[in-house]
């Protein structure tokens, strides 16, 4: 099974802030990536089928597959750590969650659902108020 990571997406208040955000920033330095501090010690696991799943605005709301792991350097020479990110950002059964700081390992049987294979009609619904009905823990 693999492992995935989960971190809260700053600064971006919708699936489409992100999906935006991503477009600019993949065309100007590809592949596309996330930069964090530090580097993964269980990276082989997360590299067997691992996803990075974000959470916006207290919701987990989508998941990414995350391509590769790189040692990188930020633009002031500090090192840093590239996940290199699939663009494709796939909705994912929303879960209410408490602001954490960095990201942190999600094991595979506790990763919410695609909303694409989800028994629900949440689907259907506008983003805005599937986030509030996920807030009022009622999906």
């Amino acid at each position: 099974m693999p492992l995935h990571l989960i971190k809260l997406s700053v600064g971006t208040q919708s699936l489409d802030d992100l999906k935006s955000w991503q477009a600019r920033h993949g065309a100007v330095q590809p592949p596309l990536r996330h930069s964090t501090r530090n580097f993964p010690r269980r990276a082989a696991e997360i590299l067997d089928g691992g996803s990075i799943y974000w959470v916006i605005n207290r919701v987990v709301t989508a998941r990414q597959r995350i391509v590769d792991i790189l040692e990188g350097e930020r633009p002031d020479g500090r090192p840093c750590t590239d996940l290199i990110l699939d663009p494709l950002l796939v909705p994912v059964q929303g879960r209410l969650l408490k602001p954490f700081q960095g990201w942190r390992y999600l094991d595979a049987k506790d990763a919410p659902a695609d909303l694409a294979r989800a028994p629900d009609i949440s689907a259907d619904l506008p983003e805005s108020l599937r986030r509030e009905l996920v807030a009022l823990c009622l999906l």
